[in-house]
């Protein structure tokens, strides 16, 4: 594999619950954040719980890009676990740039359009594949727009102008205590997300939690007035998507978000349930800015698993992979 010298900086290190919790589900929610924690820091290989379904934590799909991503989501259960009749159903891939697929910036089209597929295939009342575009949105869509036709014209939306936001209040969050969200997806039942895999001259990577921020009409601020990561994780702990599908078929690993950058071809699908593990499984498995990471080295998914909000210590999670 080629080797890409890194850029003299780079955006890495090198060195919380939910209102209704009882204090009984407090205690043990902490009580689980300091074993992880812990193991985590001493190498111990926590076991499985006694009883646990065969389902794992953390699935990974390699080959075609189209069975690799629904048979990434069968591991975990399908995506009738996810989605029921009737439910009305966000899709959050990235669409900000105007590049094909080959450029790796944006979710590549056939993966949005199979996760489309088996939404209705699960019974789904309404699905619709939205972002706030960083780009001319009818070229930042049409490419998905295209591929996801046959479901629908109106599935698939850039969506810019304020009305169609929400303010809503972040009551977990530390730094970003608000923000505008996009009214569909505060009305949805199921969120997924559906990110590239690709690195972030600002964040480190951009994966499913640095992906939230296309859900949201100002996020500029989250540049300019807070610490980025810190209001990465602010955005996750309200914007938690019920299933994160990462498509890895291409991963832009360098000169992010926007590229052009070196692009591997890795031919991987990765599914969680935990956005955190997900994005952590990214980063383990890929190389960034010519080098192999550590999770624990991108500040925002570091922050979010001190935080509670998911497990970086993939290690430590149940895998399991599938040659589609």
């Amino acid at each position: 594999m080629k080797r890409v010298k890194a850029p003299h900086s780079m955006p890495f290190d090198t060195s919380t619950l939910d209102s209704g919790m009882d204090r009984r589900s407090f205690l043990k929610h902490n009580a689980r954040i300091i074993l992880w924690s812990t193991a985590l820091c001493y190498g111990i290989r926590l076991p499985r719980p006694a009883g646990a379904a065969d389902i794992p934590d953390i699935a990974v799909a390699t080959g075609n890009r189209t069975a690799a991503t629904r048979a990434a989501v069968d591991l975990l259960g399908g995506m009738g676990r996810f989605v029921k009749p009737g439910q009305k159903v966000v899709i959050k891939p990235n669409m900000s740039f105007a590049g094909g697929p080959e450029d790796a910036t944006d979710t590549n089209p056939e993966v949005v359009r199979e996760l489309v597929a088996m939404c209705r295939e699960a019974g789904a009342e309404r699905v619709r594949v939205l972002d706030h575009t960083l780009r001319r949105e009818e070229r930042c869509i049409e490419g998905v727009q295209k591929a996801c036709e046959v479901h629908g014209d109106d599935i698939v939306q850039a969506v810019s102008r304020s009305r169609f936001f929400k303010e809503t209040p972040i009551p977990e969050g530390r730094q970003m205590t608000e923000t505008d969200v996009m009214r569909e997806v505060l009305e949805a039942d199921v969120l997924i997300a559906a990110p590239v895999a690709k690195s972030h001259s600002g964040a480190g990577v951009s994966l499913s939690m640095k992906g939230m921020m296309g859900l949201v009409y100002n996020r500029g601020v989250m540049h300019s007035r807070y610490d980025l990561h810190e209001s990465i994780v602010d955005l996750a702990t309200l914007l938690k998507p019920d299933l994160v599908v990462v498509d890895g078929s291409r991963v832009l690993s360098t000169n992010g978000p926007g590229g052009p950058g070196h692009v591997l071809k890795m031919d991987t699908i990765i599914a969680s349930t935990d956005m955190v593990a997900a994005d952590a499984q990214a980063v383990s498995m890929f190389e960034w800015y010519g080098q192999k990471l550590k999770p624990r080295m991108v500040k925002h998914i570091r922050i979010a698993h001190e935080r509670g909000l998911g497990r970086m210590d993939v290690e430590n999670l149940r895998l399991k992979q599938i040659q589609a």
